[in-house]
């Protein structure tokens, strides 16, 4: 069965965030000043359960979802993570399973986490230069640490993809310097525009480095041609290098909004199902699991999916203030 929204868009994709901590503070997405040592993040007894997850994926898959996509907070946090991998990926239907991480306990786990069938995985690394790569971070972690630890996960044959968010003044100039690094190591970059998830990053356009100007700038340096894609629910726009096969790609929720293709869902760690990025209210999954047969989780995901409409990016400009300013927080619902 696959079912679509009141838009046409399938459910393909499942982002579901298994922690909401993390050992970094991002200033984009978990800044210090909020998230500071009193915080209160969720403890384990409200955390999805391994084997609600499970079940979950279950249910999505019957729907016709195929890629789970795992998330946090940071996720190499939440423990026995590849044990929950290693069954997710025997889920009949589900074609792929991927995980983001911001790498700093990537190599302890690299190898687990192939033994469980891993493929592929995302590493955020926003700058190259110590200095940047620290303040970016919030916590002054060393970026040389982080890179010894994705080298470790490569070298265990786990394809990785590096994902840059880019901010006007803060790093900019690791932009080409990026390329060439990953172009070197053989992983597959994406550069991300900042977006307005949330609302504590104190987001606004002008820090806002267009893709299209990224692209430019690689372009003259190294020159790259487009990749067409087969895939309708693709959000990167993918261009490889000339006279090679290794790709760089594009993320432009802000200049070229990509809602019509949408076919992600997303979950938080306590189990709210959310059907936008940047979404204002979810719906209770735990709940729902913990007090329904899978027949009756199911029939809600579905209506819950038919009446979706949401296409926030393209509706940016014309949103009223109160609803830009009451989006769930990217650290909350995974990203």
């Amino acid at each position: 069965m696959t079912i679509v929204d009141a838009l046409n868009r399938p459910l393909q994709n499942v982002r579901i965030s298994v922690i909401d901590q993390c050992n970094l503070r991002c200033t984009y997405c978990m800044p210090a000043e909020v998230f500071g040592r009193d915080y209160a993040f969720l403890p384990q007894n409200q955390l999805l359960t391994f084997e609600e997850i499970e079940r979950l994926v279950k249910i999505f898959a019957s729907l016709g979802t195929e890629k789970i996509r795992l998330t946090g907070g940071e996720p190499l946090l939440r423990k026995g993570l590849p044990q929950l991998i290693e069954k997710l990926l025997k889920v009949e239907g589900i074609q792929d399973v991927s995980l983001t991480t911001n790498g700093i306990l990537l190599g302890t786990y690299a190898e687990q986490l192939k033994n469980a069938g891993l493929k592929r995985i995302n590493v955020s690394l926003d700058s190259l230069d110590s200095k940047t790569y620290g303040e970016m971070n919030g916590r002054h972690f060393p970026v040389e640490k982080v890179l010894r630890s994705i080298e470790k996960a490569a070298a265990t044959g786990l394809h990785i993809k590096i994902n840059m968010v880019v901010q006007k003044d803060r790093n900019e100039q690791d932009i080409i310097p990026m390329a060439k690094y990953c172009f070197e190591k053989g992983y597959t970059l994406r550069f991300i525009e900042y977006m307005d998830v949330g609302n504590t990053n104190r987001w606004n356009m002008a820090q806002v480095v267009p893709s299209q100007h990224i692209l430019e700038m690689i372009h003259k340096e190294m020159p790259v041609q487009p990749v067409v894609s087969n895939d309708n629910g693709e959000v990167a726009k993918r261009y490889k290098y000339v006279g090679t096969n290794k790709e760089i790609g594009f993320i432009s929720s802000v200049t070229e909004a990509f809602c019509s293709d949408c076919n992600r869902a997303r979950i938080s760690a306590d189990g709210k199902l959310y059907t936008c990025l940047f979404a204002t209210t979810g719906t209770d999954v735990k709940a729902i699991l913990q007090n329904q047969c899978d027949e009756e989780v199911k029939l809600q995901l579905m209506n819950i999916w038919r009446y979706r409409h949401d296409r926030y990016s393209e509706e940016r400009n014309s949103l009223n203030e109160t609803r830009s300013s009451n989006k769930i927080e990217m650290s909350y619902i995974g990203g």
